[in-house]
């Protein structure tokens, strides 16, 4: 079977190291690419030698946003069906209610503690990858 591919977009370099270390440690044959920002991301995404099954998404980013990317994505034939996973530390409701009136799969608080983190990662893989819903953009 083809290793799962996810896309980490968070302007925060130590988010990306967060979500670095999780995936090495519960899955190591994951592909993991990491994006500093929404223009960075789509930029990945609009290439067609770049592979995708989910995309992790933050929201707060300087210049484009995370709700500006999904947007974007949901606008772009090749790109609308590739499952995009908020991850945010925002629990407001407005912002929620946002992400999900633009089509994200699934919204998820960030956890303040490494060990809920993992928790919430480990959750996170097995979903997709019992899944496996194979949406390669290309």
């Amino acid at each position: 079977m083809l290793p799962f591919n996810y896309l980490v977009v968070d302007d925060s370099p130590q988010d990306q190291l967060l979500a670095q270390e999780a995936f090495e440690h519960l899955c190591p044959e994951c592909v993991l690419t990491c994006a500093g920002s929404g223009r960075e991301a789509l930029a990945l995404l609009q290439d067609r030698d770049f592979q995708v099954d989910v995309v992790l998404l933050d929201l707060n980013m300087p210049g484009m946003s995370g709700f500006e990317l999904l947007r974007e994505m949901k606008r772009d034939p090749r790109l609308i069906r590739i499952p995009v996973v908020i991850l945010s530390t925002s629990s407001a409701q407005q912002d929620i209610s946002e992400a999900y009136t633009l089509h994200a799969s699934s919204y998820l608080v960030k956890s303040s503690s490494f060990a809920e983190f993992l928790s919430q990662i480990e959750k996170f893989l097995d979903y997709w990858q019992s899944s496996r819903t194979v949406n390669h953009v290309g």
